[in-house]
């Protein structure tokens, strides 16, 4: 390839951060697919009744705009997604008690059974997947937490014009 029709900063693809994230993400996503099929749930739902748990473990009222923002799932998708649930009676939807737009959310029994088993694969799961990483793991999570941190400003100064 001629220098002028290489638009590329990296000499190889594995040198691109991106590039090998997206690979990653691609190969963890496919396989935690699997450990949910006997649930019946996508990635998803699974994150979203898992994290509706993990809130009510730690707040009493968990809204779906807390939800929204704890699990970095954008408010339509959410509110898609927990219809569907609630459709599979695994979670009820209620009128927030003093806010009229809001809705609060809650696990069914069957709900929790659910989940709560589900949560055991996949925790079993990201064990052995993340497993290669040995000490540095608790540093991986540092590093993807920092990420998720940055402004959006960097959006804006990736723009190209």
């Amino acid at each position: 390839m001629k220098a002028m029709d290489n638009p590329f900063s990296v000499e190889r693809a594995e040198d691109s951060p991106g590039f090998l994230l997206w690979q990653v993400t691609n190969l963890w996503q496919r396989e935690i697919k699997k450990a949910l099929e006997p649930f019946g749930l996508t990635h998803s739902q699974y994150v979203l009744l898992a994290s509706i748990h993990w809130l009510t473990l730690n707040q009493q009222e968990v809204t779906q705009i807390i939800l929204s923002a704890h699990t970095k799932i954008d408010p339509m998708t959410t509110s898609t997604v927990l219809r569907t649930l609630q459709a599979r009676s695994l979670l009820q939807r209620h009128e927030h008690s003093t806010d009229t737009r809001a809705k609060t959310v809650a696990l069914t029994d069957a709900g929790k059974v659910v989940i709560k088993e589900a949560i055991k694969i996949v925790e079993q799961f990201d064990a052995n997947f993340f497993n290669i990483l040995g000490t540095a793991t608790s540093d991986f999570n540092q590093k993807l937490i920092a990420l998720l941190r940055q402004p959006d400003a960097i959006t804006e100064r990736t723009k190209v014009d």
